[in-house]
């Protein structure tokens, strides 16, 4: 284990108050990057997400955050559930165009495929997970929305979009 100095920069002592300094710490933990999409009120909905996680195997559970704020938050809270489609390194002008705009600039030029449960998945997504919602947790000034997986499937001939410190990059295995 590496041995953290007694004297630290003033950026890591800033007070427990600063919410920016507390952004930048939790961006210290290099995350993957995901869309998740679902289906409500004749209208496909999607956003990008970095909070995505696995639950349990038995069963088949995974999580992600909302926030309270976000408009659409009732599309992925009323609607039944909802599908995560990780993104692949060639993907990070996907994810930046899920991040903001409408939800049909969203989806435009953007290959999808209709599961089975009407919800779409990006079709050259590094994995994918459709699910049933499961229970949705108050926590703060987020959901955590938790989903059953219904379907999934993956591919492993691309390597994981990654974010870390606000900025895009690729997740990639060493050779065992």
């Amino acid at each position: 284990m590496r041995h953290m100095p007694d004297a630290m920069s003033a950026a890591a002592q800033a007070p427990l108050s600063d919410p920016a300094e507390y952004r930048k710490a939790l961006s210290c933990f290099a995350t993957g990057v995901t869309v998740v999409t679902t289906r409500w009120q004749d209208q496909d909905w999607g956003m990008t997400c970095n909070s995505f996680s696995s639950v349990s195997l038995e069963p088949r559970l995974v999580l992600w955050s909302i926030r309270k704020a976000a408009s659409s938050l009732p599309a992925f809270t009323q609607s039944g559930g909802f599908t995560v489609s990780v993104l692949s390194q060639e993907q990070e002008a996907v994810a930046r165009q899920f991040a903001t705009g409408d939800m049909v600039a969203r989806f435009s030029g953007v290959p999808v495929q209709r599961q089975v449960s009407q919800r779409q998945r990006l079709t050259q997504a590094l994995a994918w997970f459709d699910c049933q919602l499961y229970q949705l947790v108050d926590a703060g000034d987020h959901h955590i929305v938790m989903g059953q997986v219904q379907n999934f499937g993956w591919r492993d001939d691309v390597q994981a979009l990654a974010f870390w410190r606000s900025r895009f990059g690729q997740l990639e295995a060493l050779p065992a």
